[in-house]
Formats: structure tokens, sequence, C-alpha cells
């Protein structure tokens, strides 16, 4: 298994009061990564993952691409970085 990792990715589109953050959040435990997800002001969801890398890269190949998920997708945009650490689980913010 690779090194651990933290993605932070930004979802733009109709992801907001559509139920995005709990679908994110199922997914996220499936996959077994720990982070959050939040919304923003400006109306896109942000989501933190941490664990090994091909884990995050599936999570975001998901918020990219599944055709399940609530609402629309328009755009994500990712950062990738060291561990934090400080999530015992995948929380919606």
């Amino acid at each position: 298994m690779s090194s651990n990792v933290r993605l932070t990715a930004w979802v733009r589109g109709d992801v907001q009061g559509v139920g995005f953050r709990w679908w994110t959040r199922a997914r996220a435990l499936e996959i077994g990564v720990l982070g959050y997800a939040s919304n923003l002001d400006d109306g896109r969801v942000q989501v933190v993952a941490e664990g090994p890398r091909e884990y995050c890269e599936r999570l975001l190949e998901l918020l990219r691409t599944a055709p399940d998920t609530p609402g629309q997708v328009v755009g994500v945009a990712d950062l990738w970085g060291e561990p934090r650490g400080g999530y015992d689980g995948f929380a919606i913010r």
C-alpha cells in the first residue's frame, strides 16, 4: 500500500442542499479514508480526505465521474499534500 496523503477537492455545480455531502461521506467510508465534506459560501463543497494515495484517488475519481451523485457536478479542482491527521472518521461539516 502507498503512503498516506491528503486530498483537498473543491466540487462545483449543483452540490448543496441535495445530499451530496452525505453521498460523499458514504463513499469515503466505503473506501476507507478519513476527513470531512463541508459546504462553502460560494456554493461549492470542499472535501478533505486522508489515507493511502490510491484510496484518495478513488474518491476523487468518484467525485468527478460517478453517475449516481446527488445534484450535478460541473467540475472538481484538487490539491494534494501531506496528511495532517486528527480525523477519526469522515464528518459532515
